[in-house]
């Protein structure tokens, strides 16, 4: 199993102290450092949609400009997270099985109840 994400985000330390506590086994990867985002995100759009993956909460998203946050389709959401991997929601847990988007603690113990 694959925990993506950055490192210092609180979302991901609540993601990875419930595998933690769970003993749920995984390797962290952080997109950033790794470079890995646009590799990963072709695969991760067909998973999940590229609706699910972007974070239009985040802070990166309100550093954009208002024509880079205009009129967003599939293809602009897809170069605008290759760009700036801060615009993907995390953690992007890979279960190998499953593509799971974002932190809910409910979602991680029906994982956890499968390991």
């Amino acid at each position: 199993m694959r925990c993506y994400g950055i490192k210092n985000c609180d979302t991901m330390k609540k993601a990875m102290a419930f595998l933690d506590a769970h003993g749920i086994d995984y390797e962290f990867i952080d997109y950033k450092k790794a470079g890995v985002a646009a590799e990963c995100l072709p695969d991760w759009n067909v998973r999940a949609g590229w609706k699910t993956l972007l974070n239009t909460r985040g802070l990166m998203w309100k550093k954009l400009s208002e024509a880079q946050r205009a009129d967003v389709d599939e293809a602009k959401a897809l170069a605008l997270m290759a760009e700036y991997p801060s615009l993907i929601k995390r953690p992007v847990l890979d279960t190998g099985d499953a593509l799971i988007v974002g932190f809910d603690p409910e979602t991680y113990a029906r994982l956890a109840r499968k390991s």
